[in-house]
């Protein structure tokens, strides 16, 4: 969120021409993240889950001696599962970080209260003084507005209301800045939460179809061989179904903290627009 701090003071034109090249970084460094993130699930079925020590019968792997192994025979579904499960971790701990840091230092309604306090004074020094003591995406927006502010008190060539046009205007375009960064990578909480239970559901119907045509060609029915089969199935179905729940927790979580800061930024908007009005007629 540091290079957000200074691209709110810079004209919409300026970030505009630098939009794409740190689009394409993002693109690709989620993609490092993503890939990583299937190689280490591979890994872990491959060599921890499938270790000899996780079976009874050793390298012939049919015979689970623990869950471990168990979770290893639920095919190849499950690396793909636990590869979507990292895949959310990081990201959690991504958006966690930045939304944290968006945040900022201090209460988005206590920052606003001292601001109008300064308004009311006539002290803008102090006021701004307040933005960067808040250090988030509320103080920068706030920052933003407060200069053009500033520099519409000694403007003498527009009327009250063109002044007021140009604070809101600035303090939109500093909003526009602010706001994808909070809403960055949120989607991929959102599409892991829709389609986890479903690949789980996938990995245990191929697990089911598996057991089933087991027994038709054994010729006799075997309990116990179909317990164990659908015992690994259903491992797909656990795995799904926890990713999911991990990922609407987190994205609802994340999603109510960013409407907070959304609040915080419209109420500062307002309240500065609001007080250069009633000041300035």
């Amino acid at each position: 969120m540091a290079d957000v701090k200074t691209a709110a003071a810079k004209p919409a034109s300026a970030h505009g021409s630098a939009g794409k090249p740190k689009n394409a970084n993002n693109f690709w460094i989620n993609l490092i993240v993503v890939v990583g993130c299937v190689v280490a699930g591979e890994i872990i079925w491959k060599f921890v889950l499938g270790a000899e020590g996780n079976f009874q019968d050793g390298a012939s792997r049919e015979k689970p001696a623990n869950i471990a192994g168990t979770m290893y025979q639920g095919g190849f579904v499950v690396p793909i599962l636990m590869a979507t499960f990292l895949t959310l971790v990081c990201f959690i701990i991504e958006r966690a970080l930045t939304i944290v840091k968006a945040k900022g230092k201090v209460d988005g309604g206590e920052f606003v209260r001292k601001v109008q306090f300064h308004l009311a004074n006539k002290n803008l020094d102090a006021a701004i003084a307040e933005c960067d003591k808040q250090a988030g995406s509320v103080g920068n927006v706030m920052r933003a507005g407060l200069l053009k502010y500033k520099e519409m008190v000694s403007n003498n060539e527009l009327d009250t209301d063109q002044k007021v046009l140009s604070i809101q205007k600035e303090i939109e375009e500093a909003t526009a800045l602010e706001l994808p960064m909070l809403e960055k990578n949120l989607v991929f909480l959102s599409t892991i939460a829709s389609c986890a239970t479903l690949l789980g559901l996938f990995g245990t119907v191929l697990g089911m179809i598996r057991s089933f045509a087991a027994m038709a060609t054994a010729g006799a029915p075997d309990a116990a061989a179909l317990a164990a089969g659908i015992s690994e199935a259903l491992i797909n179905t656990a795995l799904g179904i926890g990713t999911s729940f991990f990922a609407i927790v987190f994205y609802n979580f994340f999603t109510t903290i960013i409407d907070g800061v959304t609040y915080a930024i419209d109420e500062s908007g307002f309240t500065l627009t609001q007080s250069f009005a009633s000041s300035h007629k």
